[in-house]
């Protein structure tokens, strides 16, 4: 068969399968936006697109029987975003031949047929449709210009053929379809080959014409061959650049042997002589280091090999050489960005968040971040140390956590004399050696644990490492040299500040992280905790479904703490026990609801708190360092032998002191008050605060143990369900106490809505984010008369 007819019958075959889809091209189509790139007729097209966004458009295309969609160029950034006005006009209509579900994403065949105009929109949101109408293809004999620009355009390819092998499978891929005489095709395969920007695609796209088409598309080739030879000049250099490399290697080892047959090969020593001074190039040396290290350098130089000071001495010049003298990384001086990354990993604490970004933005202004030392104190759980993960991001700058709960030894901070064996740097050399820069961020864990024994005070070696003043001149007993840690942002965490040295605490700038009110702890289960756990577990989230009901009832009944590590636990624990159940061919989605929590967390941790009322029991506040916590106080009258006051409950020093104060105002006012005259002349009363196993001091609970007996001696139960925290003196002034946010959220969290507090803990109060104090309705009590006349209205004797 000639190569005449051979052609002829091609473009017959391939003419009559183009009339053949003609004849089923619809006029109503849906639209699949593209932010990428367009596509172009003739084009076998793998798409992948967001499941969850366009599922519900390809299950519609997948129900129509032509099987047709519409490839449109979008101008948002994201497919997703795409509005009616972000559509380009012109697109490519395309068969779909296969759909698959991959991870959360469609895998989509598509076979691009032809160039289609949009009549006009059906649909304003997706799933797009549209009434469109075809353009015709250019069909008869080629003219002339038309044959020079299709001859042009396929010697163009075939440059580019050598210069890049994937360009030969897309030919061959073209002319398994149709043949290169074929130039309306020819174009629009020589614009999909480039790699050229969506906008002259789109240009070429749109141009009805053929020849201006082509005319079009060999610009757009030629920049692509001149992108193409610059590249494979810059890999033909590289692997120039190798082969010399290898060359090299090889005479390295080839003069390794010669020396070593003629006995003039380096020993180790002067090898690592060498490895040293190729060091200290690289380094910024003080001129103290700097004479140091060319005394210990003499000093090896002169040493046998195989003695231990030798040793020592190679260990020492090693430290001192891998510490990051003078070496910084960039600082990302930018506030959106250090916005969006805190946000990006913590729900709510907008507070904290604001002082940080006040905390950069000082440093922004000076251009430096540096000279101030974070203390985040809170509850366990609240995400202290995730938030330095996030400064050190926000920053561009290395992390290092150290954790100095139980660091007894001082050895450990400033590190051991040389003269010990085994000696080493303290920990902040080794920080330093192992971040290879001399601006990290260094956080400081459990700073309030930090113990001291025989072996010294390491609170008092810490002084010297966050004293911005002093912390420019470190010094190491390892390495005896002043080293520079004044460049380094050091975070510490805690969970109390009251066994923190007030030397220490004063040099920290201290950012307070309260605990988490349930509503807080649901977004942050629904936004960070359930995905983090289904992604640990491989688990998808198809597979599983935790709703929200449930997650309050495990918030409610076994997460009441004040951080959200223990709901961590709990959402683990339901994702383990779900695994085990998908992998025994359980059906899913397998659903976790309110009624079914128990079987699979058990029994709840916390039950709705026993409503202690009554004639002298009263509910207070407490903090503690989980948080705070309602505390409910008994009195009852034990016997009338002997007056007397008995406490029990494990009471510390102070509470004690504060209930022998509430005892003496009460009874030296009580002719103030409805009581029998004699009541206090023979009563033995017994004050408890429950749960005795745990013991608890402070000076908060004055007015609720006052308020106790005074209940006992009316023998009247508080008018209200009321909550209250204040310290009390002889003469009846209320004073004010700390933790007045820990205890507002553990006073939401038990459902009590009624509040007494200080009157000088009203500023205390109107810093506490609207959403906690939404709903509770607070007294201010400045004297305890106060607090008499909202818990025992009308009660008070007249004189």
């Amino acid at each position: 068969m000639s190569k005449k007819k051979k052609n002829n019958e091609n473009e017959n075959t391939e003419n009559t399968l183009l009339a053949r889809a003609d004849e089923f091209l619809p006029t109503s189509i849906h639209l699949l936006p593209i932010a990428a790139r367009p596509f172009f007729p003739g084009q076998a097209v793998p798409l992948l697109v967001d499941e969850e966004f366009w599922n519900d458009t390809i299950a519609a295309v997948a129900e129509t029987p032509h099987k047709m969609i519409g490839l449109v160029l979008s101008d948002a950034d994201m497919s997703e975003e795409s509005k009616p006005d972000d559509l380009r006009s012109i697109g490519t209509v395309g068969r779909i031949h296969r759909a698959e579900s991959v991870d959360g994403s469609l895998q989509v065949l598509v076979e691009c047929i032809k160039r289609f105009n949009i009549v006009r929109l059906l649909t304003s949101e997706a799933p797009f449709m549209a009434e469109v109408e075809y353009l015709k293809e250019h069909k008869g004999q080629a003219n002339e210009d038309v044959k020079s620009y299709a001859l042009a355009i396929i010697n163009t390819i075939k440059e580019l053929l050598p210069l890049n092998p994937l360009y030969a499978e897309e030919l061959r891929m073209f002319l398994d379809r149709f043949g290169p005489d074929d130039p309306e095709h020819l174009a629009d395969f020589a614009a999909s080959l480039t790699a050229s920007e969506p906008r002259e695609l789109q240009e070429i796209l749109e141009t009805r014409s053929l020849l201006p088409r082509m005319k079009k598309v060999m610009n757009l080739l030629h920049k692509e061959l001149q992108l193409a030879k610059t590249q494979h000049r810059i890999r033909e250099s590289v692997e120039k650049r190798m082969d010399k490399n290898q060359r090299e290697f090889f005479l390295r080892e080839q003069l390794k042997s010669i020396q070593s047959e003629l006995g003039i090969e380096k020993d180790d020593r002067t090898a690592e002589l060498d490895t040293f001074r190729e060091r200290i190039e690289s380094l910024q040396l003080t001129e103290q280091a700097s004479k140091r290290l060319d005394e210990e350098m003499n000093k090896l130089s002169i040493l046998e090999v195989g003695s231990p000071e030798y040793a020592l001495t190679r260990n020492y010049i090693d430290w001192i050489t891998l510490l990051p003298w003078g070496k910084e990384s960039a600082d990302h001086l930018d506030l959106d960005l250090a916005r969006k990354t805190l946000d990006k990993d913590h729900y709510g604490l907008d507070e904290v968040k604001e002082r940080i970004i006040e905390f950069l933005a000082v440093g922004i202004m000076k251009g430096e971040i540096n000279g101030s030392i974070i203390l985040l104190v809170g509850p366990p759980g609240v995400g202290k140390t995730s938030i330095g993960k996030s400064i050190a991001e926000a920053l561009g700058r290395s992390f290092y956590r150290l954790s100095v709960g139980g660091i007894r030894d001082e050895a450990e901070i400033k590190g051991h004399r040389r003269t010990y064996i085994g000696a080493m740097p303290g920990k902040f050399i080794q920080a330093m050696k192992e971040v290879e820069t001399s601006n990290p961020v260094i956080m400081l864990d459990e700073i309030d644990k930090i113990g001291a024994s025989y072996q010294g005070d390491p609170a008092s070696a810490l002084l010297e490492v966050l004293d911005p003043e002093q912390n420019s001149d470190f010094l190491d007993h390892y390495l005896d040299l002043r080293f520079d840690l004044s460049k380094a942002l050091f975070i510490c965490t805690a969970n109390q500040l009251d066994t923190i040295p007030g030397p220490l605490l004063d040099r920290m700038e201290t950012i307070p992280l309260s605990g988490y009110i349930a509503e807080e702890k649901l977004q942050i289960a629904r936004k960070y905790l359930v995905p983090r756990q289904l992604k640990r577990a491989g688990i998808k989230r198809n597979q599983l479904k935790i709703g929200t009901p449930a997650l309050r009832a495990i918030i409610d009944g076994y997460a009441r703490d004040a951080g959200v590590r223990r709901l961590e636990k709990q959402i683990g624990k339901i994702v383990r026990k779900a695994a085990v159940k998908i992998l025994g061919k359980a059906k899913t989605p397998i659903t976790v609801n309110r009624e079914n929590i128990e079987t699979w967390l058990g029994s709840k941790f916390f039950t709705d708190e026993r409503k202690l009322q009554g004639i002298g029991i009263v509910t207070g506040l407490a903090w503690t360092s989980m948080g705070g916590a309602t505390l409910s106080i008994e009195a009852v009258h034990t016997h009338s032998f002997n007056r007397g006051l008995k406490l029990t409950g494990q009471l510390g020093d102070v509470m004690q002191e504060s209930a022998e104060i509430a005892y003496g105002y009460i009874v030296s006012h009580a002719h103030e008050y409805p009581i029998e005259e004699d009541f206090f002349s023979n009563a033995f009363i017994h004050l408890h605060v429950p749960a005795g196993a745990t013991p608890k001091d402070g000076p908060s609970a004055g007015i609720t143990m006052a308020t106790a007996l005074l209940s006992l001696a009316l023998g009247k139960k508080p008018a209200r369900n009321i909550a209250m925290t204040g310290e009390l003196t002889l003469t009846g002034q209320v004073f004010p106490v700390g933790g007045i946010r820990e205890k507002v959220i553990a006073a939401r969290r038990s459902g009590i809505r009624e509040l007494i507090l200080p009157i000088d803990n009203q500023g205390d109060y109107e810093e506490i984010p609207e959403h906690i104090r939404k709903g509770i309705k607070v007294h201010f009590a400045e004297n305890y008369t106060d607090v008499a006349a909202i818990l025992f209205p009308m009660r008070k004797k007249h004189h």
